[in-house]
């Protein structure tokens, strides 16, 4: 169903266990109740916005903040497990862009990982469109739209100006993956570094293999080789960790995808109850878009198909042709082979 597809898609750091909540809605009626009226919605993709015309896709990201939704700040021992610097490191970098999309046609979903250095136009901030990492969008919209309620002379309380500035944020994210890509946005899922703690916290950790011992000072990741137990801070540097890893980046979304495997392990295994508090946690820490009715992607698709589209690494080129051609390329249903396909290992063991 398609809740497991949105968890088998999530590339990035702390957006990997939005999507266990909605693995939860699609599998009980209760939690997708209290999910769906309890959670905080967006109105980043508007009414009147250019929709999908052959299914849906859903932009998932993932933020580097570490303050919650109303701007408050963790606790000190929330901020020593992320293991990642002060409460105001690392900005409102959407640092997770995927694009989930989702044919009506009853057929695999594909999972768009788009690169957060890509340069491109960003586009709905205040001022006009700028050029920078894809990444940005987000921060420099919230920003500008914050800076402009202040000069506007209207009192607002603080929590209001942090909602006003990350709708900005969501709207320009969701404005320039839309145009870089060439394919509207339909709806958005968002989740802070926080929030993914949180969830991880609920969920009471998870199981993974290593094929190697391995440390990092930068993530705090410190483990032995084998199969073992992460608590919710160690699954948080286990899935930060590039520094110390051959292939970096691409070894760091080979562990977030064998997080997510896991977990998915661990539902089919014990079912909706190995979720624990999951739903609660979510109406804190997660944002959906709203007039979306989630347990809509639990329906109708096979299966999920995987890629990661290109980074252009010329820091003064405009990466959206090359962008839109890879989608247009991973868009296309491939073309039918014999024989089953092999099961991969549920905890599949990595670098």
């Amino acid at each position: 169903m398609l809740s497991r597809a949105l968890l088998g898609v999530v590339r990035g750091t702390w957006v990997l266990l939005s999507a266990a909540v909605l693995v939860a809605a699609g599998m009980a009626w209760a939690t997708y109740q209290d999910v769906d009226t309890g959670v905080r919605r967006s109105l980043a993709v508007r009414a009147d916005d250019v929709k999908s015309t052959s299914g849906m896709n859903v932009l998932v990201m993932g933020l580097t903040t570490r303050r919650d939704l109303d701007g408050g700040a963790p606790s000190d021992e929330v901020l020593a497990a992320l293991h990642a610097g002060d409460v105001d490191r690392g900005g409102y970098n959407a640092n997770t862009l995927i694009l989930l999309h989702v044919p009506s046609d009853g057929s695999a979903a594909v999972a768009l990982s788009l690169p957060r250095d890509n340069h491109v136009p960003l586009l709905g901030i205040v001022g006009g469109p700028q050029h920078g990492k894809v990444k940005e969008a987000y921060g420099r919209a919230k920003e500008a739209e914050e800076r402009r309620l202040v000069l506007a002379e209207v009192r607002r309380d603080p929590a209001d100006i942090e909602w006003l500035g990350r709708e900005a944020g969501r709207r320009a994210q969701v404005e320039t993956v839309g145009s870089s890509l060439g394919v509207p946005v339909d709806h958005i899922v968002e989740v802070s570094m926080v929030g993914f703690y949180r969830l991880a916290e609920a969920l009471g950790g998870v199981e993974v293999c290593l094929n190697a011992a391995t440390s990092d000072e930068y993530s705090g990741a410190d483990f032995p080789a084998g199969r073992q137990h992460l608590t919710a801070a160690q699954a948080m540097a286990f899935v930060r960790q590039r520094h110390g890893l051959a292939n970096a980046d691409l070894d760091r979304v080979r562990r977030q995808q064998a997080f997510i495997s896991a977990v998915m392990h661990r539902i089919r295994s014990q079912g909706v109850n190995a979720l624990g508090p999951v739903a609660e946690v979510a109406k804190q820490h997660v944002v959906l878009s709203a007039d979306w009715d989630i347990l809509s992607m639990a329906q109708g698709t096979s299966g999920i198909r995987f890629h990661t589209l290109p980074l252009e690494s010329d820091p003064t080129a405009d990466a959206q042709p090359t962008l839109r051609a890879a989608v247009t390329a991973a868009l296309t249903p491939p073309a039918a082979t014999s024989g089953a396909a092999t099961e991969p290992s549920p905890i599949p063991c990595v670098d």
